[in-house]
């Protein structure tokens, strides 16, 4: 009896997850609206391109412990505000419509409470654009994105930046680094496996053989090629 592919095997899920039991934990924000807290140590994270840093907030009184995404330029002992009138400063979190425009943030929320949705990766940052009924933010990836005023952020970009300029030097290297992500490496294309591995693969030359469009309903290990494209919307 033979096995399922790759594709299929990594839509299951199984060992192809990432490995929840070598994380620190769920990384947001902390839910009190109004704290002051204190950088006690930085710490590496694997499976993540930003390094975490460990903060003891104040909240009433009471000591409690929280995991950030560390900003660039933090330090160990730097005091870090929640809040909605806390200072433009870096590392303090405060809604989006409170911070003025051309002002860097990250770890966005997608909405007010959530923890945090955007710009949480190495060395990246939002802008704010503009200002009114809804705040424009400008993502990392250049696209215009308008989040509810109330909706929290943390000032400045992530750390980690710099962590593409040092070279793998070997595949090896590489492969443990990617291990961490869940990520199988090094990735090789369907089109140049076997037939009863890969949906595009076989033939006596390159070429897929067979439409390489899959519907957009198709379950995940199914999906590969390019989905179908969207039936035309006519006005009525």
């Amino acid at each position: 009896m033979g096995k399922r592919i790759i594709v299929r095997r990594r839509g299951k899920g199984g060992v192809y997850c990432s490995p929840g039991h070598q994380h620190r934990g769920d990384i947001r924000h902390i839910p009190s609206l109004s704290c002051t807290g204190t950088v006690e140590e930085l710490l590496h994270a694997r499976g993540r391109s930003t390094p975490l840093a460990r903060v003891v907030f104040e909240e009433k009184g009471k000591p409690r412990e929280a995991l950030i995404i560390a900003p660039d330029t933090v330090q160990v002992g730097q005091e870090l505000r929640v809040g909605s009138d806390v200072p433009i400063e870096v590392g303090n979190t405060l809604p989006v419509g409170k911070i003025p425009v051309g002002v860097q943030v990250h770890n966005l929320e997608a909405r007010p409470g959530d923890g945090g949705k955007f710009a949480r990766a190495g060395g990246v940052g939002a802008t704010v654009i503009s200002q009114g009924r809804l705040s424009t933010v400008q993502l990392p990836s250049g696209a215009f994105k308008a989040f509810n005023p109330l909706c929290r952020a943390t000032v400045g970009f992530t750390a980690g930046g710099g962590r593409k300029e040092k070279p793998f030097a070997k595949a090896g290297k590489k492969y443990w680094a990617l291990r961490s992500t869940a990520i199988i490496f090094p990735r090789v294309k369907g089109l140049s496996m076997n037939p009863i591995d890969h949906p595009h693969g076989g033939g006596g030359h390159p070429h897929v053989g067979r439409p390489s469009t899959v519907g957009r309903g198709a379950w995940p290990g199914q999906k590969v090629g390019r989905l179908s494209p969207q039936r035309k919307k006519r006005k009525k």
